[in-house]
């Protein structure tokens, strides 16, 4: 094994250690908030796949993510009791989780049928098709009330027969209750805990196969297309089935993503997935780095907490004393949309290449300090 492969590997441990132990160090509110950014981190290596590897643009994510949303929604509510199989009773928890596989499927089909109409679309056309998408998702989830909820959207656990995960209901008294879970011999004690441990097993797990998909040729292949098309055609790389296929698995980890989304908020209705949603997961690729894996992370917190927190506090930021900017206020209407874009503009400025550019650049000055020591 390469050396590359050796510090990878230890690299990737260590990651996996500080995500396991990262909410012992945490309050359940943060604990929810990083789950959430697991989420994004999720959708966010589907998108950069297809835009950032491939180069195909795309505004729609937000569209295949509440087709995972809704599809693991269906499937959860309308759930009988326990199913018995082979002797073994699986509870509604396990089944549950269950769901979100079968919400990256469903999405991921979506995504593979509508590659083979982008294959006659390129820049900005493509961009302008997949935006549509994501404008239109909604309208039909509205319209197929029946089966959706319409506007009203779908309850998952809050049902006469359905509880939350880490709830159980006392047999005597009647009334919920948290269970701890153990996982690794560790307790568990809340939801949030619990949706932080499902968004980071499932993160980490869609990561490394993202990592081996792009070691390979077909990450090579993936590559070639975005540089030139007619240079990877003429190397043999069958431009039509390359696209499908980003497509497809771009819109497999959207629906996972989605069908996570859908768990953690337990509800889905259209505003869950709005149509905002397909614009900021592509600030988060920009944000995180074209092309990059694990710097996306960097785009997932700065999507979500950007949206949550930062906005609001960029009033306590400002010096009073700058001009226009030190009367701004952030609780007036629009006032956090405004600093978000602001806040964007000014990291394009300072770092293009996004958050794996500045490490980039980072590594390098380091490097050649050490060097100049040596």
């Amino acid at each position: 094994m390469r050396r590359q492969d050796w510090i990878g590997g230890a690299t990737l441990a260590v990651v996996m250690l500080g995500v396991f132990l990262l909410p012992r160090l945490l309050s359940d509110f943060r604990a929810s908030q990083f789950a959430y950014v697991g989420i994004y981190f999720i959708a966010l290596l589907g998108l950069n796949l297809l835009t950032g590897i491939t180069g195909q643009i795309s505004l729609g994510h937000g569209a295949f993510m509440l087709i995972g949303g809704y599809t693991s929604a269906i499937l959860m509510s309308n759930q009988d009791p326990p199913l018995e199989l082979l002797g073994h009773q699986f509870t509604n928890d396990l089944r549950d989780i269950w769901t979100i596989p079968v919400a990256g499927l469903v999405a991921g089909i979506a995504g593979f049928l509508f590659g083979f109409p982008a294959l006659r679309l390129s820049g900005l056309y493509l961009a302008l098709a997949t935006f549509a998408i994501a404008v239109a998702a909604p309208a039909v989830v509205k319209k197929y009330d029946g089966f959706t909820g319409g506007s009203g959207g779908i309850n998952l656990f809050d049902l006469e027969t359905r509880t939350k995960p880490t709830e159980i209901t006392d047999p005597v008294t009647f009334e919920t209750v948290t269970k701890p879970i153990t996982i690794f011999g560790l307790e568990v004690p809340s939801y949030n805990e619990w949706l932080y441990y499902l968004c980071w097993t499932v993160a980490l797990v869609m990561f490394v196969g993202v990592w081996l998909l792009l070691r390979g040729r077909f990450g090579r292949s993936l590559r070639a297309v975005r540089d030139s098309e007619l240079a990877a055609a003429s190397s043999g790389v069958q431009l039509a089935r390359y696209k499908t296929l980003a497509f497809g698995i771009s819109a497999f980890y959207a629906g996972v993503a989605g069908a996570l989304l859908a768990i953690a908020t337990t509800f889905v209705n259209p505003d869950t997935f709005p149509i905002t949603l397909s614009i900021f997961l592509l600030v988060g690729v920009v944000v995180g780095g074209l092309g990059s894996t694990w710097p996306l992370v960097f785009g997932a917190i700065f999507i979500h907490f950007m949206q949550t927190e930062w906005a609001q506090r960029l009033e306590a930021v400002i010096p009073d004393f700058l001009p226009i900017l030190g009367s701004f206020d952030t609780d007036a209407p629009g006032a956090p949309a405004v600093a978000f874009g602001v806040v964007l503009i000014v990291i394009m400025l300072v770092a293009p290449g996004g958050a794996a550019g500045l490490i980039r650049t980072l590594k390098v000055v380091t490097t050649r300090g050490y060097h100049r020591m040596r």
